[in-house]
């Protein structure tokens, strides 16, 4: 598969921190070595993968309105948004191409308020509990979709 396009590897509030927050649950990886991981992965399956993190839930449904409009496909860590936006429901809601909601962690296996999802039912699928290895299933599942459509 090359040639397919250019996918948004979009990161919500404090995955900046990655390598330092919590390692014990998210991994001692750097968000730079995140996103690097995710734009060498993204070139073996023929996508560019342009990786974004940010703190502000306004520019998170920004990036989704632009991937909407430009019918980019999107790999989503909402972060802590994940439980609680609507507003980021809604975004995902307007998508024109596939979504994979994405966790480094296993939400279910953490404490309840992290066990509800309020954007998994908008999006095309989740991968969640293998640390940085859950963008690798992401992209992958992104590519094959856009080989299927």
């Amino acid at each position: 598969m090359t040639g397919i396009g250019e996918v948004l590897v979009l990161n919500g509030p404090n995955l900046g921190r990655l390598g330092s927050r919590e390692p014990e649950v998210y991994g001692a990886a750097t968000f730079d070595d995140l996103a690097a991981l995710c734009r060498d992965t993204g070139r073996r399956l023929g996508l560019h993968a342009e990786v974004r993190q940010t703190d502000d839930e306004a520019e998170l449904v920004g990036w989704l309105h632009e991937a909407a409009d430009g019918r980019l496909p999107v790999v989503l860590n909402p972060a802590a948004f994940t439980h609680y936006s609507y507003a980021l429901r809604d975004a995902i809601a307007q998508r024109t191409a596939p979504l994979i909601e994405v966790h480094l962690s296993n939400p279910a296996a953490r404490e309840e308020f992290r066990h509800t999802s309020v954007v998994a039912a908008v999006a095309s699928g989740t991968v969640a509990g293998f640390g940085v290895y859950s963008y690798v299933l992401a992209l992958q599942a992104v590519a094959e979709l856009l080989a299927e459509s």
